[in-house]
């Protein structure tokens, strides 16, 4: 067992390696502030008929950590949530990286937070445990890995600074890195500026080398070594193959036919093997082909579809594809395709969101959907992928930043992102279509969100930069860096690598050169639609809202919600009551919105003194008579208001049922409405007539 502690900002981190979970074949638990994270790790089999490392990390959340129960009928965590999800990706992309080559033997990486102290977030911290845990075992994992969260806010930059200071930040920034490369980004920013983010990224990464010195004391130095089995022969004879012919593939720039040419090829060079011999040099092929298409690509500073290093695609934007849907548009770049939709709601479809943190709601979403149909495959429709999960979010926190508030818009806004064909950077696509939609949509948004993706290929010291990167430069490159933002600043970001060998100076070019993208992008954004549309879709609800006193609240509740339901079953509206008497009317007719809000304003109206009302008897006391007035108001009439003389009793005035007319005259010590029949007799005498005179039921 091992103790160390790392200094975060003005934070310290306290990991205790190899204490407990012993069985595994690492762990580490780790400790800020009161939020505790246990991460192990575990190797299992190794894994012969798959090319892609089996690695699996599992982030989990249960709501004990914050000494809560879950809500719902069942009284135990499920399916992970969205935020399991994210943060479970966000591990994986930080440490995948640094697993050597060829090395297929499964991995599983399991981070539970057993404490929460809602200040303190656990995504670092699982983050240190996982890189902590793996360099602990005998796992071929020596490279430490640090991670730290940098947040801008009031033009100071903050490393890990509690949860309460980055929600309402300008920069929401992770960055996890090894001592030498950057290896994964991810967050959100307000419009920030590029030279902010670079400057945000080396503050963060020179909090991560600290970190670093600290990490390297702990590897275990008994790693597991990997052995590469590939026979020097076989290897030259293949990559001889495959460099005669991979160039070839420039007379397909279309990328169902390239693929079709890459079968071609292989199958051509297989068959001269014997069958129990195919799968191991099916296996030499792969890796012998992709350093043959990155060769190809870096020396000839061509493009595998003939396009220049910093050439965008053709783009083509069309909007208002969907009659009924409330928002549509067409994003098309090259061969990747996206259509997205706008729903308009009520406050009623907000999605309620519980965790380890205090319930809260969300009334913009992001839902992207990647069928199998977009790149020309057979596959069985399932629950949304992690993938999935995780660019609907990317493009969510791209958007965020220009949604308008609940009190300019009080509407839910849903999007609905399909892509219809995927050859690279679909998620950059959907920010395009979503941006689109909401114009088209009349969201009042005041400026347009464009992405583009930027790739790299880097061998020893050269290296190029790719602008809008395809399929093959995605699976064989070494950077997928997403950025999307308006023409002032950055608003959304994620970048994966395949190397260790990342530099500030390589990412700053890529960043600067994704601008020069982002702007030609939205220029073509602009064209199509540069502002939103004047007036909602007519199959969009409508909405009224209403101001009342607070405190009628409950009278237009009323008993067990009798009162609203009633006026919702009778106009067929829906209503949100919100804080300090705000009510929200919606209906897709607004003639019943009117009707309903006339109904709560009769219940909530507040009399008026020197106003005249009809009113009903409803009780008879020696002194004096009960009239109601208004459908939620009584007052009292003094026997003395009764009548312009004297009287001796009530009943030769009035009697239970009795209607009457009433002019309110003030309120007594207790605040009870005073009325007088009286006055209003003596106005007549004198010739006087109040014009305003209301009736309630």
């Amino acid at each position: 067992m091992k103790k160390i502690v790392l200094s975060s900002g003005e934070k310290n981190i306290e990991i205790e390696i190899n204490a407990i979970a012993k069985q595994s074949s690492g762990s580490s638990l780790v400790r800020c502030g009161d939020t505790i994270v246990l991460t192990t790790c575990v190797q299992g089999e190794e894994k012969t008929d798959t090319e892609f490392f089996p690695l699996i990390c599992d982030y989990r959340e249960q709501t004990s950590a914050a000494g809560k129960i879950p809500g719902g009928f069942f009284k135990r965590e499920g399916k992970p949530s969205e935020r399991e999800i994210l943060i479970s990706r966000l591990i994986d992309r930080s440490i995948r990286p640094i697993f050597p080559d060829h090395f297929y033997k499964e991995i599983q990486v399991i981070s539970l937070v057993l404490s929460a102290d809602q200040e303190n977030e656990s995504d670092i911290l699982s983050v240190l445990g996982a890189s902590t845990s793996l360099l602990s075992s005998s796992i071929p994992f020596s490279i430490p890995v640090g991670c730290v969260r940098v947040v801008k806010k009031d033009k100071d930059f903050l490393i890990n600074p509690p949860v309460s200071d980055f929600r309402e930040s300008d920069l929401n920034l992770v960055i996890s890195a090894t001592e030498n490369s950057i290896v994964m980004l991810e967050g959100m920013a307000n419009e920030i500026s590029e030279n902010d983010f670079l400057s945000a990224i080396e503050l963060g990464w020179n909090e991560i080398k600290k970190m670093i010195n600290i990490l390297k004391e702990i590897t275990n130095p008994e790693k597991e070594r990997v052995e590469t089995n590939i026979e020097k022969e076989i290897f030259e004879k293949v990559t001889e193959y495959i460099r005669k012919n991979i160039p070839n593939a420039y007379s397909y720039p279309e990328k169902q036919k390239r693929k079709e040419f890459y079968t071609q090829i292989k199958e051509t060079f297989l068959v001269l093997f014997e069958e129990e011999k195919k799968k191991e040099i099916e296996k030499i092929y792969e890796y012998a082909f992709e350093k043959e298409v990155r060769e190809l690509i870096l020396n000839s500073k061509k493009r595998i579809d003939g396009r220049d290093l910093k050439e965008i695609r053709p783009i083509e934007c069309k909007v208002g594809l969907l009659p009924r849907n409330h928002g549509s548009a067409l994003f098309t770049r090259g061969q990747t395709q996206c259509l997205a939709s706008v729903t308009l709601g009520t406050g009623m479809d907000q999605q309620i969101i519980d965790g380890i943190y205090e319930e809260t709601t969300k009334r913009f979403m992001v839902h992207y959907n990647f069928p199998p149909f977009c790149v020309g495959e057979v596959s069985q429709l399932k629950a949304p992928s992690r993938r999935e999960i995780g660019h609907g979010n990317l493009v969510e926190r791209s958007l965020l930043p220009i949604i308008p508030s609940e009190k300019k818009f009080p509407y839910t806004i849903r999007i609905v992102a399909n892509i219809l064909e995927s050859n690279g950077s679909s998620s950059m696509a959907t920010v395009c279509a979503s941006s689109l939609s909401l114009m088209d949509a009349g969201v009042p948004i005041e400026k347009h969100v464009g992405g583009i993706s930027i790739g790299l290929i880097k061998e020893g010291n050269q290296y190029i930069i790719l602008t809008d990167i395809q399929g093959e430069e995605d699976h064989y490159g070494d950077m997928d860096l997403k950025i999307a933002g308006t023409l002032n600043g950055i608003t959304g970001f994620q970048m994966d690598v395949k190397t260790t060998d990342l530099t500030l100076e390589i990412l700053e070019k890529a960043i600067y050169q994704s601008k020069e993208a982002r702007k030609e992008i939205l220029e073509k954004m602009y064209n199509t639609i540069s502002s939103p549309k004047s007036s909602l879709s007519p199959y969009a609800p409508k909405i009224l809202t209403i101001k009342i006193n607070p405190e009628k609240v409950g009278l237009i509740i009323g008993s067990g919600g009798k009162t609203i339901k009633k006026i919702i079953d009778e106009t067929g509206v829906k209503i949100d009551i919100l804080e300090e008497g705000e009510i929200r009317i919606y209906s897709n007719d607004m003639e019943a919105c009117k009707k309903a809000a006339s109904e709560i304003n009769k219940i909530a109206e507040e009399p008026e003194i020197g106003q005249v009302y009809e009113g009903v008897v409803t009780k008879i006391f020696p002194f004096g008579a009960v009239v109601r007035f208004l459908p939620s108001q009584e007052g009292l009439i003094h026997i003395s208001e009764l009548a312009p003389y004297r009287i001796k009793r009530v009943e030769d005035i009035v009697k239970v049922g009795s209607t009457v007319k009433v002019k309110v005259i003030g309120k007594d010590e207790q605040g009870r409405i005073l009325l007088s029949k009286k006055q209003i007799e003596e106005s007549y005498k004198r010739g006087e007539k109040n014009e305003k005179s209301n009736k309630s039921e």
